[in-house]
């Protein structure tokens, strides 16, 4: 099969590997469409190695037909489904624990089920299991129009959510706004903890979720209400932060966070189950789907990789990966 690998030296290659064999519990996907993700930039830049056991391969979602599986999966062959997997979904097959693969329900196209395990399983994570969200709460997510930031509005959209988010542009801000936020703050020229307090009537947000970290942190803090809950995803501005600890107790807020990437596959197939019950429903109704920025072909995957490092999307980045022999060097 061909599938893309970091060079080495901060770019991407086509490669020939061999088509996966499933373990115990896994299955094989024919990958019809690989959902790209910022994960995916960082390991091809050499700063964020797979986790153990995972390919070098990059890519983390994938959606397709299972054409193979091992002990305990056998009764997936012939579906088509889409699977968050901790590595090799940019490639034309795909191993990945039978657990966390979803059905792809009629109406849905391969290219959109593929662009929704990563930022849906790290939203529900985040948003409801660490940051406690319920009907009628004020949330506060920075990078409004990314993946993460398009499905935090679609779901808090369904569960009764108060969504302010922020973007760089006014041009992103008016999308995020049409794509069903209460609020949208452009960083760029307004304060967003002024702007949060008074989209709020200066009660200020319930949870946080942040992607930035660094110096927005005690920004972040001083968005939250009483009780709030703050809930670090990523650190693109810095790992760490001054903050004063006594406002924490105070105002009694709680400071948590996660990553899904090294996490088991048993905590994965836990929330995979939660999704299918709680989630899914909405996706067979045709109440949610991912906003779709852009689509590449497996053998333009750098160039997808500038598209979401330019920062211009709205939404997801998604490859097409066909089975027919692809094009060498457009990745040089």
């Amino acid at each position: 099969m061909l599938a893309v690998v970091s060079d080495g030296a901060g770019g991407l290659a086509l490669v020939e590997r061999p088509v996966p064999r499933p373990g115990p519990g896994e299955v094989v996907i024919k990958v019809a469409g690989a959902g790209v993700n910022r994960p995916d930039v960082l390991q091809s830049r050499g700063v964020y190695p797979p986790p153990p056991g995972a390919p070098d391969i990059l890519g983390l979602e994938v959606a397709g037909e299972v054409v193979d599986a091992g002990d305990g999966g056998g009764q997936l062959i012939g579906q088509k489904v889409c699977a968050l997997v901790a590595g090799g979904g940019y490639a034309q097959y795909c191993a990945a624990p039978a657990g966390i693969c979803l059905p792809i329900p009629k109406g849905v196209s391969a290219i959109e089920a593929a662009a929704m395990p990563e930022t849906l399983f790290t939203v529900w994570v985040n948003l409801f299991e660490r940051g406690f969200a319920a009907d009628g709460d004020w949330v506060l997510v920075h990078g409004g129009t990314s993946g993460i930031g398009t499905m935090a509005i679609s779901l808090g959209r369904l569960f009764g959510l108060k969504v302010i988010v922020t973007c760089g542009t006014d041009e992103k801000c008016a999308r995020a706004l049409e794509l069903g936020a209460e609020s949208a703050i452009n960083y760029r020229t307004q304060d967003f903890v002024e702007e949060v307090h008074r989209i709020t009537g200066r009660g200020g947000v319930n949870v946080v979720i942040d992607m930035v970290g660094g110096d927005y942190v005690p920004r972040n803090l001083a968005c939250l209400a009483e009780e709030g809950r703050h809930v670090s995803i990523a650190v693109q501005r810095g790992a760490s932060a001054e903050i004063q600890i006594f406002d924490i107790m105070r105002r009694r807020l709680t400071l948590t966070g996660s990553t899904l990437r090294p996490r088991s596959v048993e905590f994965k197939t836990m929330v995979a189950d939660e999704i299918a019950k709680a989630v899914w429903p909405y996706v067979e109704g045709g109440r949610l789907r991912p906003v779709i920025d852009s689509v590449f072909p497996l053998a333009e995957a750098a160039a997808a990789h500038a598209r979401m490092e330019a920062g211009e999307h709205v939404g997801k980045i998604v490859l097409e990966v066909r089975h027919q022999a692809l094009e060498r060097g457009a990745n040089d």
